[in-house]
Order: structure tokens, then sequence, then C-alpha cells
């Protein structure tokens, strides 16, 4: 009797395994950055030498226009494609800056700050150890996109404590760290 219950389970199991392709593609996290961008090429060449990003598929228009292209960064995919007359999406070259932030985790954050750098990426805020415990800074990319590099670090308490009562003072004399102007 127990054999022809293990059967009947097994049978039902089968039947309920979805079928065709997985919801989400190998590869992929649920959440994937997709960026719009005037002059997808050029950007995608770009990430190849300031991320280490590894092409995985493109697709272009006969005018060579980017319709969409993969690309893996680390351990994460991201997507970017060409700016379209007539599509509602937009590039930051068009809209005159990002309102958003690609963060990026590395083991080799000052490594990857200086490489990036060297790429054509300018400083938007300084490489630092942050009350919070990672060594932060943000980047402005050729193309627009707003980048900020990131890797935990140990720091004392007092540190941290110092940091962030620094970091608070700044805040309500109305500055902040990140300034377009700041050099790289």
């Amino acid at each position: 009797m127990a054999r022809k219950s293990r059967k009947v389970i097994k049978k039902a199991k089968r039947k309920s395994r979805p079928t065709g392709p997985a919801p989400i593609p190998p590869g992929y996290r649920s959440l994937t950055p997709y960026l719009c961008i005037a002059g997808a090429s050029e950007a995608i060449e770009f990430y190849k030498k300031a991320f280490a990003a590894k092409e995985l598929r493109r697709h272009a228009m006969p005018d060579g226009k980017i319709l969409n292209a993969e690309l893996r960064i680390g351990d994460s995919m991201i997507m970017v494609s060409d700016e379209f007359p007539g599509s509602d999406v937009k590039s930051p070259a068009t809209l005159g800056g990002s309102a958003v932030t690609v963060h990026l985790y590395t083991k080799d954050v000052d490594g990857l700050w200086a490489t990036a750098l060297a790429a054509g990426a300018k400083v938007t805020m300084p490489m630092d150890n942050m009350f919070w415990g990672e060594r932060y800074g943000q980047l402005v990319d050729p193309f627009g996109h707003r980048w900020s590099l990131s890797k935990r670090v140990k720091m004392s308490r007092q540190e941290m404590e110092d940091k962030q009562k620094a970091a608070m003072e700044m805040f309500a004399r109305g500055e902040h760290p990140e300034s377009p102007a700041t050099p790289s």
C-alpha cells in the first residue's frame, strides 16, 4: 500500500511541474537595470573597460542602433538600448541627467574606481569610508548614467560615529558631498 501511495505522489508532482521556459532566465536575478543610452554601442565598450562587463547578447537595428543588449557585470545582469525617436523612454543626455543610480558592490572597490576613472567616468562623490561601514563613492559615466561603487569595510564604532556626525552637520547646512563640480 505504501508503494502505491508513493507512485501516486510522484505522478502528482510530475503533473504540477511547470512546462515551458523558467519564468526568470538563467543568470538573471529578480531585478535587472535597463539603461536607455544615446550611443549604446559606445556605452557597451565603456562598460567593458570601466566595469569589466561581459557582453552576452546584442540585437542591433539595420542602422547599427542597439535594440537590446545584455551585459554581465560581476554576478549581475544589466540591459541597455539606444534611445529611439518616438519612444517615451529617454536617455540621460536627453533628460539632462538621471534620477537613478546603479549601485555596484565589488571586492576591489579602489581598483574598479581607478579603472572606471581611466575609462572616462567622472567623480560626483569622492570615494571614502562612510558612516554605514562601506567604502563608497559615486561616478557618472560618459553617457550620463550614475554609478555608486562600494564594498563593506571594517570600521571602529568611533570612526563610524564621527563620520555620521560630520555628515549630519553637513546635511544640516544644506550641503551634500555629491557635486557634479567635484574634480576627478
